[in-house]
C-alpha cells in the first residue's frame, strides 16, 4: 500500500450542485492544490487542509456512508485532484474494492495523470478551460488528449462562461468534442458572481452559446447553472 499522502480541505455529504448529475447525493472529497488560477475561481487557496493517507481517507468515506446513508457516488474534486495522481491510484482502487462509484471532477488539463487512474474512475466530469473565460493560456491540445482518455468511461464536459467568453472559444470547444464523440453531454455553466455587484450572463448570451453547439451537431448541449449556492448547501 502506498504511503503517499494528500492535502484534503474538506470531506462531507451533500448533493451535487453542477452538471448532468445535478441533485445526486454524493460524498465530496475536496483536494487542496490546483495547477491553474482561473479568474472566476471561488475556492480559497489559503484554506486549511488535513493530510491523509489513502487508508485514512477511505475510513472517513466509510464513516459518512454508514452515518448518512447511501450515496450515488464519491465525488473527487478540488482544487485539481489529478495533481495528486499517485495518491489517487491507491485511493480510487480502495473505493472500487469497497463497491463505491467514483466521480472525478477535473479541469481536464492533465491527461498523463488521468491515464494513471482512469481504470478506477466511473464518471468523469471534465471542464473545458476557455482562455477567454479563465485568463489562462489555451489548453486545447491537453483537453483533446484528456477527452480521448476519458471518453471510454461515462463522461460529460462542462465549460464555465463569463462576460468575457468569446464565441470563437465555444466553437473550438464543441469542435473538439465532435472530434472525439458527438453525443458527449456538453454543459454551459454561467459563472456565479463573486461579488454582489456582479451579474450572471443573461439568457440571450447563453442561448447564443447553445446555438453554436447545435449548429455543430452537438445535440446534447444545455445550460445548467450552479445550484448548491442557491440552495444554501456545500
Amino acid at each position: 500500500m502506498s504511503k503517499v499522502k494528500a492535502d484534503i480541505v474538506d470531506i462531507f455529504s451533500s448533493i451535487q450542485g453542477e452538471g448532468v448529475f445535478l441533485g445526486a447525493r454524493q460524498i465530496f472529497i475536496r483536494f487542496k492544490q490546483c495547477n491553474l488560477k482561473c479568474s472566476y475561481c471561488d475556492e480559497p487557496r489559503d484554506g486549511k487542509a488535513t493530510e491523509y493517507t489513502p487508508l485514512e481517507l477511505l475510513s472517513e468515506v466509510k464513516y459518512l456512508e454508514l452515518s448518512k446513508g447511501p450515496h450515488h457516488s464519491v465525488a473527487i474534486t478540488g482544487g485539481e485532484p489529478l495533481v495528486y495522481s499517485e495518491f489517487l491510484k491507491s485511493f480510487l482502487g480502495l473505493l472500487k474494492k469497497a463497491g463505491m462509484t467514483t466521480y472525478l471532477e477535473t479541469n481536464g488539463t492533465l491527461p498523463r495523470e488521468l491515464d494513471k487512474v482512469i481504470e478506477s474512475v466511473d464518471i468523469v466530469a471534465m471542464d473545458f478551460k476557455l482562455p477567454s473565460s479563465t485568463g489562462e493560456r489555451p489548453f486545447w491540445d491537453e483537453h483533446l488528449e484528456f477527452l480521448r482518455i476519458a471518453s471510454w468511461k461515462k463522461t460529460f464536459v462542462k465549460t464555465i462562461v463569463t462576460e468575457n467568453t468569446t464565441k470563437a472559444d465555444i466553437v473550438k470547444a464543441v469542435e473538439l468534442v465532435k472530434r472525439i464523440k458527438g453525443n458527449i453531454p456538453f454543459v454551459i455553466q454561467p459563472a456565479s458572481p463573486l461579488k454582489k455587484e456582479e451579474k450572471m450572463l443573461d439568457n440571450d448570451a447563453l442561448m447564443k452559446f447553445v446555438e453554436i453547439g447545435l449548429k455543430h451537431n452537438i445535440d446534447n448541449i444545455r445550460v445548467i447553472s450552479q445550484m448548491h449556492k442557491k440552495l444554501g448547501v456545500k
